[in-house]
């Protein structure tokens, strides 16, 4: 093979393509992926200026909207994804923002799983709402209720799966299929399972969008977001709404998530074997017999729809203790466990959902959610499965 042909990605590995796609290398033949951080772009003349404005030719103008570096990531995730293209954003939530802002108008109406992250339900209940756009919230695994909700007017289904926290799942495929047959449009969440373990466009979602500063970082360093989907949508309805608006991904955080791409299969597999470990071990625990929850775990009520769509069960464990004191009590005793509502890092987190992500929420909303008071949200890290196994268990002994 040349060196200038251009590699299939459908081919190759999640290794493979995390490492060498986004690669375009300049004049001086760097190996790492060049930082370009520059507002603006010069042109040769003023012809060329006008030629690349009116689209007549190819050419960076504005670092709001095209930046080689933005692109490098852009691409990057495109390629995990199985998507035609990607648009990078500034955050996870101004990826959706952008998604539900260019995509839906005022007298459209959107189904949205009640088990969102909690940004994402203000936003539908204040932004949206302020704009005229219907929203009806229906239980993200009961693929009737989605049936029952859909109106003349629905044009959007959105949905996590995994659900944060709840880590509730929907059959993608069935979702799929139900919004193909009334034309309307599947975006889905991916977070908590990144490309390296669901790839949610194979299965029939129109988009897919990610919080990048969770794992595909994967060391907390910088926030980002990512739309990935068909190339005709993305560019003719979704891109324009950024140009305009300014959501954008600098040229250094994305930069900073391309290095965190590159190693995204190999974490995620770590991820996944402590992961898998603690929740066997504290399912295992006399205090916690029912109360732990896990795709991955023989007794998990959809464990046969994670199979079905889920390479591997991911990192995300949560603990469904009484009440709001004992969450309190065990996430206090943690000594190894870093307190943050952050996840998808290289270190252990944990968080209480409903006086952080999830506080901002009205009380029936929390409830609809799955949100209770005694929900613990556990991201497990890359340390050694066994010390994160001591920090928890002595935890515990405090509850």
């Amino acid at each position: 093979m040349k060196k200038d042909s251009p590699l299939d990605w459908r081919n190759l590995g999640a290794s493979t393509r995390a490492l060498h796609s986004g690669i375009h290398r300049s004049e001086q033949r760097e190996n790492s992926l060049a930082m370009f951080l520059t507002s603006s772009y010069i042109f040769e003349s003023a012809e060329q200026a006008r030629a690349v404005f009116a689209d007549e030719e190819d050419g960076n103008i504005y670092s709001r909207f095209t930046n080689p570096t933005v692109a490098a990531f852009e691409e990057k995730i495109a390629a995990l994804e199985g998507g035609e293209k990607a648009i990078a954003t500034a955050s996870g939530m101004a990826a959706i923002a952008t998604v539900f802002l260019s995509l839906l108008s005022s007298g459209d109406h959107l189904v949205l799983s009640r088990s969102v992250f909690g940004s994402t339900t203000n936003m539908a209940n204040t932004v949206l709402a302020r704009m005229g756009i219907g929203v009806s919230r229906v239980p993200l695994s009961d693929l009737e209720a989605w049936k029952k909700a859909i109106t003349p007017k629905t044009r959007m289904f959105f949905a996590e799966t995994p659900a944060n926290p709840t880590l509730e799942l929907v059959d993608i495929e069935a979702l799929a299929q139900l919004a193909q047959e009334h034309g309307i449009l599947l975006v889905l969440d991916n977070v908590f399972c990144t490309p390296c373990l669901q790839q949610p466009l194979a299965l029939g979602a129109q988009l897919t969008v990610h919080s990048a500063t969770k794992y595909l970082d994967g060391q907390g360093r910088v926030l980002g977001g990512a739309i990935v989907g068909q190339q005709e949508l993305l560019m003719k309805q979704v891109f324009p709404f950024l140009r305009n608006t300014g959501p954008s991904l600098s040229p250094f955080n994305a930069w900073v998530l391309c290095k965190g791409l590159e190693t995204l299969p190999l974490r995620m597999e770590k991820h996944c074997d402590n992961a898998e470990k603690v929740a066997i071990s504290l399912a295992n625990h006399p205090q916690l017999g029912g109360k732990v929850r896990y795709p991955g775990l023989l007794d998990y009520a959809q464990r046969t729809t994670a199979l079905k769509q889920m390479r591997r069960f991911g990192g995300i464990i949560c603990l469904e203790l009484e009440t709001r004191h004992q969450a309190h009590r065990f996430i206090d005793n943690l000594r190894l466990a870093t307190i943050t509502a952050n996840l998808g890092d290289t270190r252990t987190l944990v968080t209480h959902p409903a006086t952080t992500t999830h506080g901002k929420l009205a009380p029936q909303d929390r409830i609809q959610a799955g949100v209770t008071e005694g929900l613990v949200r556990l991201s497990i890290g890359l340390e050694d499965a066994e010390d994160i196994l001591a920090d928890v268990h002595q935890a515990m002994e405090h509850v």
